[in-house]
Formats: structure tokens, C-alpha cells, sequence
């Protein structure tokens, strides 16, 4: 198949246009740009830790790649936000060729990655390989209302099936169960109302499928009655963000329990195999402020600050894959290292963590992870760099409050002139108008307009006091 060709029978703009404007713009935004080959230690061949599958016993790697973040042939793409930058086919190959031959064999994609082009260039990459190397995980990803119709959401689930070259899907997600402003009632228009999760109960039955599970985003409501008809859908797996932080602090605007530990005792006691998302919190447990960095670096000089994190979630019995969106080599070296094999935390190194945890939430971060759902924004706001910025200040210091402190003027300038290099001044805060769609699409329930507004006081209260 030629690697420059996006289409298949299915017209790619009416494609896009089914997939949704909001799904594409939050999926591109997602995808990396460099393909840094840095070299860290080299991981070994033939020691990855496998965990079983109870369902049809089968062996899954620990470590899944995923593949939300492609890079791409400009290296500056995603600084400038290319919306047609093109994904560097030959660095994906190289790299899922990589992580097989380390035993990585759980690959993670969906029709809303890389502005729907994930699933193409996934299915490139694979089909190089002999189709017993790997499982693959897709996505019914029909978030944008204009997908909710049976027709919309069956032609998104075949055209993964032509996008990545494959028969049947061995690992499919009902994506982002509980997302929406009124997370039970988006559930049933995406998948009860229009008869689609009978439709994937059937094409299970088929052999099409062959795991069916769902990811938990939201409403808390949504999972509970999800996991309390088990006995109807027989859940193959369910995928939850379950890390270090979230174990204890996954707040949701103090409305709901969601709390990693909750999940997984109630998915562990019905003994489904969980499948975890966001280990890194979005990219926050790698990049700790650097008292917190330093606490750990200190406890283990020879690994990286990201490899903690990676141990945490992979420690726990019940967790089948821990997916890594690895953009870039060194980052797959990295895990390699961590899952070749697995070294588990002890019960004293959880307890470390778990206080790393209460340090890091009483900096008062904004709990963005990043993920860009909330993209694109109806005036261009770039709403995850506006809290990146906000997030990294509060974790360096640079959150001037007393204008009579010595360090003031120095935090002041640190703080407007970042925020001016990390979002362009057209898509600060500023510009909110407060219409609140990106509300119903954020996992984290992050009340963004208003978060909006709080920042954007704050930076004019900065200039005005120079």
C-alpha cells in the first residue's frame, strides 16, 4: 500500500466530517513532532514481563504502546500546530518494529488519533509483521453527536478494519464511557439508543472482536452501571487512568469518586482485567517539580523519574497492559527498560510515592492531562498550553502573589514572558468568551471556563503592578 495514500473506499473528508470536528482538531493536537533518537541504555531482547489474559489466556505484554502521539516529518509542527504535518511513516515502523522485537505485542490506536490518521499508519506498520506479533486495540470513538447515528458508528468501527489491515480487532473499546456534560445520557446516545453496543455484543459473538471493553472517562455513574450489568455484556477488560496521583487525589471538582484505587478494587473484585491509561498523568509524573523530582533521583540515581511511575502502575495483579504513548525512541528504550522485567514496587516504595503525591497536589495544579479533548476551541484558544504554563509556574515558583517579596520581580517576569513564548497571544486566556464547549469533553470534569477567567485576571493584575 502506498504510505502516502489516505484513502480507502471510504471518502477520507466524509470520514473526517462523521469522526467530528472536535474529535479531529483534539486528535491532531495530540500528535508529537520529532523523532529524537537519543540513546539510553540498551534494553534486553527476551525479558519482558507478560501478564495473562484470563478471558482466552493469552499472553499481553506489560508494556502497550500507544499511538495518540505520531511523530511527524517536521520537527517544528507541533510548536507551530501544521495541521497537515506529515507523520514520519518510517519512524513509526522503526519503532513499532522495535518495541516488538523487545516483546512489546499490545498496540493501542483509534479512528480519533493524529487527525484520524493513526489507525492508517498503524495498520502500515503492522501489516509488516506477522498478525500473531501483535493485539490490536481500537476505539469506537463516535463522540461528535453527527457520529450517534447506527449508520455513523458502524461505518467508523469498518473502517478501522481497513485502516489497519486487519479482520477482526482484538481488543475493542467503547471509548470514553461517562464523557459528556451529561455523561448517562451521552452513553446511551452513543451506543444504547442506537442499538451500537448490541451491535458490538453481536460482532463479539462473531469472532470480529475478539476482547470487548470499554474506557472510563467522567461520570462515575456511567462506570457503576456498566460494572453492575457485567452479568449482561461479560466485560473482556475496561481501561481506567490509574497512577500515583490518581490512586488518592483524582478529584473531579469534589463531585465524584473517582479515585484510582476505587476503580481498581471495584474491577479487581469482578476479577476483569484492567488496561491503564495515562501512568504519567499526562506527562505531569515526568516532569515533577524539582524538590519532588529530586526526592526521587535520590532514591534511585540510575533510573529515570518517569520509570517510578511506570512501576507503580505496573505492580498492581489485576493490570493486564500499562500504555505508553511513546513519540520518540528514548521513550520506548525507557520503558523497555522498565518492563524488561519488571521489578515491583514494594509495599515501603508505594507509601513513597503516595506522599510524593500528597506533596505534588498541594501545589495546586490545574488536573489537565493534556489530552486535548477540549480542542479545538470555537475562538482558537490553546486551552492545554495556557494550563501547562500555569501548571509549570505553580511547580517551578514562579507564581508571583506579593508584590513586596524580593523574589517578585523576578517570578513576574518568568511568568508573563513564558506564557507569551508558550501561547501566542491570540489564544490566551483572554480571549475566552466563555461559551463552555470544551466543558462537556474534558475527562479531569475541569471547569475551564472559569479556570479561564481566573487565569486571565491573574495575568492582567501582573501587568498592571510592573
Amino acid at each position: 500500500m502506498d504510505n502516502n495514500n489516505f484513502s480507502t473506499k471510504i471518502n477520507r473528508r466524509s470520514f473526517m466530517k462523521l469522526l467530528g470536528a472536535a474529535t479531529t482538531g483534539a486528535a491532531l493536537a495530540g500528535c508529537a513532532a520529532t523523532n529524537d533518537d537519543a540513546n539510553p541504555e540498551e534494553p534486553p531482547v527476551g525479558k519482558m514481563t507478560y501478564r495473562v489474559n484470563p478471558k482466552d489466556n493469552t499472553k499481553v505484554s506489560l508494556l502497550g504502546y500507544g499511538m495518540m502521539r505520531l511523530p511527524t516529518l517536521d520537527a517544528q509542527a507541533s510548536a507551530r500546530e501544521d495541521k497537515d504535518a506529515e507523520i514520519d511513516q518510517e519512524m513509526v515502523n522503526r519503532e513499532i518494529d522495535y518495541a516488538i522485537e523487545h516483546g512489546v505485542n499490545y498496540i493501542d490506536t483509534s479512528p480519533a488519533y493524529c487527525k484520524g490518521r493513526s489507525e492508517h499508519c498503524t495498520g502500515i506498520a503492522l501489516a509488516r509483521h506477522k498478525r500473531s506479533e501483535y493485539y490490536i486495540a481500537t476505539k469506537l470513538s463516535n463522540f461528535n453527536p453527527e457520529t450517534w447515528s447506527r449508520e455513523a458508528s458502524i461505518e467508523m468501527y469498518n473502517n478501522s478494519f481497513k485502516e489497519l489491515q486487519v479482520e477482526y480487532i482484538d481488543y475493542m473499546l467503547v471509548h470514553g464511557a461517562g464523557m459528556g456534560e451529561d455523561g448517562m445520557e451521552t452513553f446511551k446516545g452513543r451506543y444504547i439508543d442506537n442499538g451500537i453496543l448490541g451491535f458490538l455484543l453481536e460482532e463479539r459473538k462473531k469472532g470480529k472482536i475478539r476482547n470487548l471493553g470499554f474506557s472510563y472517562h467522567g461520570d462515575i455513574n456511567v462506570f457503576n452501571m456498566l460494572l453492575e450489568q457485567n452479568d449482561k455484556y461479560q466485560w473482556d477488560f475496561v481501561q481506567i487512568e490509574l497512577n500515583y496521583f490518581d490512586w488518592k487525589h483524582a478529584k473531579s471538582n469534589d463531585e465524584d469518586n473517582t479515585n484510582a484505587d476505587y476503580l481498581y478494587a471495584q474491577l479487581a473484585k469482578r476479577k476483569i482485567p484492567i488496561i491503564v491509561m495515562e501512568p504519567l498523568l499526562g506527562g505531569r509524573l515526568a516532569k515533577l517539580p524539582e524538590p519532588l523530582a529530586n526526592k526521587l533521583k535520590r532514591r534511585d540515581p540510575e533510573h529515570s523519574v518517569a520509570s517510578w511511575a511506570f512501576r507503580y502502575a505496573g505492580s498492581f495483579p489485576e493490570v493486564l497492559t500499562v500504555l505508553s504513548g511513546m513519540t520518540f525512541m528514548e521513550h520506548l528504550k525507557d520503558n523497555l527498560l522498565t518492563y524488561c522485567p519488571l521489578k515491583p514496587l514494594t509495599d515501603e516504595e508505594k507509601r513513597f510515592l503516595e506522599g510524593i503525591a500528597a506533596d505534588l497536589d498541594s501545589y495546586g495544579t490545574i488536573p489537565c492531562n493534556d489530552c486535548k479533548y477540549c480542542m479545538p476551541c470555537p475562538v482558537g484558544l490553546d486551552i492545554p498550553a495556557i494550563f501547562g504554563h500555569n501548571n509549570k509556574c505553580l511547580s517551578e515558583g514562579n507564581v508571583p502573589h506579593d508584590n513586596k517579596s524580593p523574589d517578585y520581580a523576578r517570578e513576574r517576569r518568568a511568568f508573563l514572558i513564558g506564557y507569551d513564548r508558550s501561547v501566542p497571544k491570540l489564544r490566551q486566556a483572554d480571549h475566552c468568551i466563555g461559551c463552555g464547549k470544551c466543558m462537556p469533553h474534558c475527562p479531569q470534569k475541569i471547569q475551564i471556563p472559569r479556570e479561564m477567567e481566573r487565569i486571565s485576571k491573574y495575568v492582567d493584575q501582573l501587568k498592571r503592578q510592573a
